[in-house]
């Protein structure tokens, strides 16, 4: 395990404004690399659901758009925010679009899959919807694959929540 917690990372909001993840210090948190055109993009429904259904508790859900997959976002910070609120009724936090693999990944990528690797050790985000659950004292607790739906991660987020 690392010295590095999630708080030590920074990331724009979608307005392009930056925020301390810090502001998040206590809290668990859900972080997913979304995109508006995807066959997982249903997964929105989901994300907020959790958001809807656990925030009073402590969780904090945080979309960050990717169009590394097939050209799957290329909407501007703008559109992707319109798309999220106006399909899905997405009110939790959605970052800047960023790329979260190779050398130009997002710090916050670069920690997140060196601290919890995919498959076979593979630190690369393979698909968007990937999701990172982070505990309230700041470490990776587990890597969810884009299959994995937001209700399937329930007990582990109750677990976090709880601890």
């Amino acid at each position: 395990m690392s010295n590095t917690t999630i708080n030590d990372f920074e990331a724009l909001g979608i307005d392009g404004k930056p925020i301390r993840l810090s502001k998040y210090t206590g809290k668990v948190m859900l972080i997913v690399n979304t995109a508006s055109a995807c066959g997982f993009t249903p997964q929105f429904g989901g994300l907020e659901k959790l958001w809807d259904t656990y925030k009073a508790q402590g969780l904090v859900v945080l979309g960050f758009p990717s169009n590394e997959f097939g050209g799957q976002d290329p909407g501007s910070n703008e559109e992707i925010a319109s798309f999220c609120q106006m399909n899905f009724g997405a009110s939790f936090p959605m970052m800047s679009k960023i790329k979260v693999n190779g050398s130009e990944a997002h710090p916050l990528y670069k920690w997140l899959t060196k601290e919890a690797p995919g498959l076979l050790g593979s630190q690369a985000v393979k698909w968007n919807f990937t999701k990172f659950l982070v505990g309230r004292d700041g470490q990776v607790i587990k890597r969810y694959a884009p299959l994995d739906t937001p209700e399937k991660l329930t007990k582990d987020i109750e677990r976090a929540l709880a601890s």
